[in-house]
C-alpha cells in the first residue's frame, strides 16, 4: 500500500514540476496580460480580486484556467458574462491568459474547486499536489484584498481645482448612468456609504478597466489618464454636490428665437431629399452634422448643446429638434437654403429627451423635453420653443413607496392614439401619459410600471409602447390606446434597446427585440396582441457580449444588427453582430466595422446602426477620441459588405445618427 501511495505521489510531483511549468513557459505571458485586460475589473489587474463576489485568479494553475475558459467557450459551462467573453478568445489567447494569471503567485483567497480529476486523488496526494503547485507558482502575494480598502472613517479632501475637474468629468462621463446624486439607475449606485467601503484601489481598477456589463474602460481606452482615474476614485468617496434648481426664470433667461416663424421660408429652399438627410451627433464637439444620405456629403455643421443625445423630427418633417446633455435644445429648420437653428432654450442642467406632438390635428404644435436635473419636463410651443408648462417629476417609487429626490425623465414618445406624450420617469418607475389638448387644465395619467425606466419604442402597430426598465431587467408593455400597463416582461440583464427593433420571426410572428448592456443576449418578445404567446419572450439570441446600446432592422431588411460599444474587449466593441432574420438559429456574423474605417489608433467604438431612407444601407459611427480621427462606415445591407467610409476632420466623436424619414415615422 505504501508503495502504491509513493508511486502516486511521485507521479504527481513529476506532472507538477515538469509538465505544467512547461505549458506556462511556452505561453506568452506579456500577450496574456494584454489580452486579460478585460478581466481586470472583476478579477483585479494582478489577478487578486478586490470584490469578494469575484474569485482571485492569481496563482491558479494554468491547466485549471484553460479548462474553465474552454468550458465557457464550448458551452459545457455557461454564464451570462463569462460565456461571451471567453468566446472571443482564440486557443492561443486562452493559453496566454492562463499563463499570465498563473505567473502572478498564489491568491490570498481560498483556492477554487479544482474539478473531479483532483477530487479522485487521495487526501494525502491532494496535499502533496497543492504543496508542489505552490512551489512552482511562487509565494503568496504580499497584498491582500482587505489591505486595499479604505476605512469608512478615512477623510478624503479635494482641492477646489480637483473638485472642479472631477465634477466636470463626472457630468460628462458618469452622471447619465449613475445620476447627479449618484443614487444609480442604469449604472450602480455610487453613494459614499458604498464607495468608502470598497476604497480607492477598487474604484481605480473599475474605472480603468470597465466591465463586460457595460461600464466603459475609461483608462485602457485612453479617455482618462491614471491621474484623472485616481482623482475620480477619490471624488466618489466625497459627498456629491447638489446642483441648483432650474425654474421658469432660469429657463426664460435662455430662450432665444433667432428667426421668428413669419420670417422663415414658406417652402423648401434647398434641393436635398429631406427624407434621406441624416443628423449625426458630434458628441464631444458640441455640434451636429447634417449629411446628405444620397451623396454622403456634408450639408452643414450646427453648434448645439454639449453631447447631443437625440435628434427628433416634427410630424411634418420640417423641423429637427436636438437636445444636449446640458439640456440645451436647438430647433433647426430644414427648409432653409442651408438648414440652421431658428430657436434655442435650456430647460435644465442635464437632460436626454425631446419629442414633438404627432396626434392628428396637433402636428408640429407642441414640443416637450425632459430633464435629468432638475427632474422635470417642459412643454413648449412647437415652432418657437416658448415654454408653456413646467412639471416636476419628484415623487414616490412604485416598489417601497418612498420619496425620491431625483426621478429623472428618460425616454419620451408621442402617442398616435391620443393627444398625449408618454414619459418614462426613471427612478420612480412610473409612466406618465400627459394630455396636451388643454394645458391650462393639464391631465396626467400615471401608470405604475417598474423601477429604472429608460429607453424604448413602439411595436409594429404603434399602439403598444415597449419601455425598458433596465436595472429591473424588464420591459413594461404600455397600451397607449387604453392607457394601461399590459405586462412586465422579464428579459436579460439591463435591457438597452434604443427604440428596439420590429420584425417577423419565421416561427413566432411579429416580435420586438432588445439587446442588453449587462449580458450578451437579445430578447425577442411576441407582439401579436391576440396570439397565444403575446408579450412573452419567445426567443433569446446570443450575441458578441455585453455592452450593447442599440440594435436595428428595417421593414425591407432581413438583417438584425447589434452593436456592443461598451464592451471592454476591443475585438467586440470595434465590431458588430448581424443576425439573419430568416434563420435565427444560425450564429451571428461578426462585421469588422472599425477595421473597415481604417483610421488608425485610438479608443475606437462602433455605435448605433442606422438605416437610410431606402432601407438598403446601414450606417455605423466609429467613435474615437476627441483629438483622434473618427469615421462613419456605410454598409450594404443586402451583401453585408463595405460600401462607403465618410472621413472628415469635422467628424469629431460621432455617435447617434437619425435619418429624417425613419425618425419622423418611427421606423425601426
Amino acid at each position: 500500500m505504501r508503495s502504491i501511495q509513493l508511486k502516486l505521489i511521485l507521479k504527481l510531483i513529476f506532472i507538477s514540476i515538469f509538465l505544467l511549468p512547461q505549458f506556462t513557459l511556452a505561453a506568452d505571458i506579456a500577450a496574456g496580460q494584454n489580452r486579460a485586460s478585460t478581466c481586470f475589473s472583476c478579477h483585479g489587474p494582478e489577478g487578486i480580486s478586490l470584490n469578494p463576489i469575484y474569485p482571485s485568479l492569481a496563482g491558479q494553475s494554468a491547466e485549471y484556467i484553460i479548462k474553465q475558459l474552454t468550458a465557457f467557450r464550448d458551452g459545457s459551462r455557461t454564464d451570462p458574462v463569462m460565456t461571451p467573453m471567453a468566446s472571443s478568445l482564440s486557443d492561443v489567447d486562452v493559453e496566454n491568459v492562463a499563463a499570465f494569471f498563473a505567473s502572478k503567485g498564489v491568491s490570498s483567497q481560498d483556492p477554487l474547486t479544482t474539478g473531479k480529476e483532483r477530487d479522485e486523488v487521495t487526501a494525502a496526494a491532494a496535499k502533496i499536489l497543492a504543496a508542489v503547485e505552490a512551489m512552482y507558482q511562487g509565494a503568496a502575494s504580499g497584498i491582500s484584498a482587505p489591505a486595499t480598502k479604505a476605512s469608512s472613517k478615512d477623510t478624503i479632501v479635494l482641492t477646489e481645482a480637483e473638485t472642479g475637474r472631477a465634477s466636470g468629468i463626472y457630468f460628462q462621463r458618469c452622471a447619465g448612468c449613475h445620476g447627479v446624486l449618484r443614487k444609480g439607475a442604469t449604472g450602480k449606485p455610487l453613494t459614499t456609504d458604498i464607495t468608502r467601503k470598497v476604497g480607492t484601489s477598487y474604484l481605480e481598477t473599475f474605472i480603468k478597466y470597465g466591465s463586460p456589463a457595460g461600464m466603459p474602460n475609461w483608462g485602457t481606452s485612453g479617455l482618462l489618464n491614471d491621474q484623472d482615474i485616481n482623482l475620480m476614485a477619490r471624488y466618489l468617496q466625497v459627498e456629491p454636490p447638489v446642483p441648483p434648481e432650474w425654474g421658469k426664470n432660469e429657463i426664460m433667461g435662455t430662450w432665444v428665437v433667432r428667426i421668428p416663424p413669419e420670417q422663415r421660408p414658406s417652402k423648401q429652399e434647398n434641393n436635398y431629399d429631406l427624407n434621406n438627410v441624416i443628423s449625426i451627433t458630434l458628441r464631444d464637439d458640441g455640434k451636429i452634422a447634417l449629411i446628405d444620405g444620397d451623396s454622403k456629403e456634408f450639408i452643414t455643421i450646427i453648434n448645439t448643446g454639449y453631447a447631443v443625445h437625440i435628434s427628433r423630427m416634427s410630424a411634418s418633417g420640417r423641423y429637427l429638434y436636438v437636445i444636449g446633455r446640458d439640456a440645451k435644445i436647438n430647433l433647426i429648420d430644414l427648409w432653409m437654403k442651408t438648414p440652421d437653428s431658428v430657436a434655442e432654450i435650456k430647460i435644465g442642467l442635464e437632460a436626454r429627451s425631446v419629442e414633438t406632438s404627432k396626434y392628428k390635428g396637433y402636428e408640429d404644435k407642441f414640443a416637450i423635453a425632459g430633464a435629468y436635473w432638475p427632474p422635470q419636463f417642459v412643454i413648449m410651443d412647437g415652432d418657437t420653443l416658448e415654454p408653456k408648462k413646467i412639471v416636476s417629476t419628484r415623487g414616490l417609487t412604485v416598489d417601497t413607496v418612498e420619496y425620491h429626490p431625483e426621478p429623472r425623465v428618460a425616454a419620451i414618445v408621442s402617442s398616435h392614439k391620443h393627444p398625449e406624450f408618454i414619459i418614462n420617469v426613471k427612478e420612480t418607475g412610473k409612466v406618465k401619459l400627459v394630455d396636451y389638448s388643454d394645458l391650462d387644465n393639464l391631465r396626467i395619467t400615471t401608470i405604475d410600471a417598474s423601477l429604472y425606466l429608460h429607453d424604448g419604442g413602439w411595436e409594429h402597430t404603434q399602439r403598444y409602447f415597449m419601455s425598458a426598465a433596465n436595472k429591473s431587467n424588464q420591459i413594461a408593455v404600455i397600451d397607449s390606446k387604453d392607457r394601461r400597463l399590459v405586462k412586465l416582461v422579464d428579459v436579460g440583464k439591463i435591457p438597452h434597446p434604443g427604440r428596439g427593433a420590429n420584425f417577423v420571426d419565421p416561427e413566432f410572428g411579429h416580435v420586438w427585440a432588445t439587446s442588453h448592456l449587462g449580458d450578451a443576449t437579445v430578447s425577442l418578445i411576441s407582439t401579436d396582441a391576440d396570439g397565444p404567446k403575446a408579450w412573452e419572450v419567445v426567443r433569446t439570441l446570443t450575441g458578441q457580449g455585453g455592452g450593447s446600446l442599440f440594435l436595428k432592422t428595417h421593414p425591407k431588411s432581413k438583417n438584425l444588427w447589434v452593436d456592443t460599444p461598451l464592451n471592454p474587449d476591443p475585438s467586440v466593441s470595434q465590431s458588430v453582430a448581424v443576425f439573419d432574420i430568416d434563420n435565427l438559429d444560425k450564429k451571428f456574423e461578426r462585421i469588422p466595422i472599425a477595421e473597415w474605417a481604417d483610421i488608425g489608433e485610438g479608443p475606437l467604438r462602433v455605435v448605433q446602426p442606422e438605416y437610410n431612407y431606402a432601407g438598403d444601407e446601414v450606417w455605423f459611427s466609429v467613435w474615437n477620441g476627441k483629438d483622434q480621427e473618427s469615421a462613419v462606415v456605410v454598409v450594404d445591407d443586402k451583401t453585408r459588405k463595405l460600401k462607403h467610409v465618410i472621413k472628415d476632420k469635422r467628424l469629431i466623436t460621432p455617435t447617434g445618427k437619425f435619418t429624417v424619414y425613419n425618425t419622423q415615422h418611427d421606423v425601426y
